[in-house]
C-alpha cells in the first residue's frame, strides 16, 4: 500500500485512520439523533424541533465520552434527543418507530458506504496511472469508506440491543403486555447500569463485534449483488 510507502511507520498510520474516522463519527451520530428527533416530530412531539435538535450539526449532538469510545472501539453514543411520548397518541408504538429510526438511519449510511466503497476500490484496482497522488487520494477515500461502513452497521447493531437504554429497549417494548412493560421501566434505570458496566468490563463487545462483522460481510454481498 502507497501508505506502508509513504509514511512506513504504524502510530502515523493509527494518525490516519483516527483522523479518517473522525468525520465518521460526527455524520453517523448526527444522522443517528436527528433521525430520532423528526421521526418524533412528524408523530406529534416538538420536543426536539423546539430544542434545535432537529440538525445535522454535530456540536448539538455530541457526547464526548461516546464520540471517544465510538472512535477507539467501534461504538458509542450521542447525547439523546429529548422525546415526550405523551404528544404520541399510541406512547408504545411512537416510541418504538422514534427509536427505530435512528439504527435504520445508520444501516441506510452503511449501505450508502458500501455501494461508494466497492465502487473505489473497483476503480483503485483498475487504476493504471502512474501518479502517486491520485492513488493516495484514492486509498484514503477506500480507507474512509471502509471505516464508515463499519462504524455505521456497529452503531446499528449497538442500538438496537433490546435491553436499555439502547433503541432496540423501546422496539421490544412494543410487543410486551403492558403489565410487564411497567415493571420493567420500573428497574429501567438498574437494568442499564447493569448492561453498561458489561461493556465496560468487556462482557458484551465481542458479541456486538461478531454481529456487527456478520452484518458487515451481508451489506457488502448484496452490494456486490447489485452492482
Amino acid at each position: 500500500m502507497i501508505f506502508d510507502l509513504i509514511f512506513g511507520d504504524q502510530p502515523v498510520m493509527t494518525l490516519i485512520v483516527l483522523l479518517l474516522t473522525v468525520p465518521t463519527v460526527l455524520i453517523s451520530l448526527s444522522v443517528h439523533e436527528c433521525s430520532h428527533g423528526y421521526v418524533a416530530y412528524k408523530l406529534g412531539d416538538p420536543t426536539a424541533h423546539s430544542l434545535g435538535r432537529l440538525t445535522l450539526n454535530p456540536i448539538k449532538h455530541l457526547d464526548p465520552i461516546g464520540a471517544i469510545c465510538m472512535l477507539l472501539f467501534g461504538f458509542g453514543w450521542a447525547k439523546p434527543v429529548p422525546v415526550n411520548s405523551r404528544y404520541f397518541k399510541n406512547p408504545k408504538r411512537g416510541m418504538a418507530l422514534t427509536a427505530l429510526a435512528g439504527p435504520l438511519s445508520n444501516l441506510l449510511l452503511g449501505f450508502i458506504g458500501t455501494v461508494l466503497h466497492v465502487i473505489l476500490f473497483r476503480v483503485s484496482m483498475s487504476y493504471g496511472g502512474n501518479n502517486e497522488y491520485a492513488v493516495l487520494i484514492l486509498e484514503a477515500a477506500v480507507l474512509f469508506f471502509y471505516y464508515f461502513v463499519y462504524l455505521n452497521i456497529a452503531l446499528a447493531v449497538f442500538n438496537l440491543i433490546p435491553v436499555p437504554p439502547f433503541d432496540g429497549s423501546r422496539i421490544f417494548y412494543v410487543f410486551m403486555p403492558d403489565k410487564w412493560y411497567w415493571k420493567v421501566m420500573k428497574y429501567e434505570k438498574i437494568i442499564m447500569i447493569v448492561v453498561l458496566l458489561g461493556f465496560v468490563f468487556g462482557f458484551f463487545g465481542s458479541f456486538v463485534s461478531y454481529i456487527t462483522n456478520v452484518a458487515v460481510n451481508g451489506m457488502y454481498k448484496l452490494v456486490t449483488l447489485i452492482i
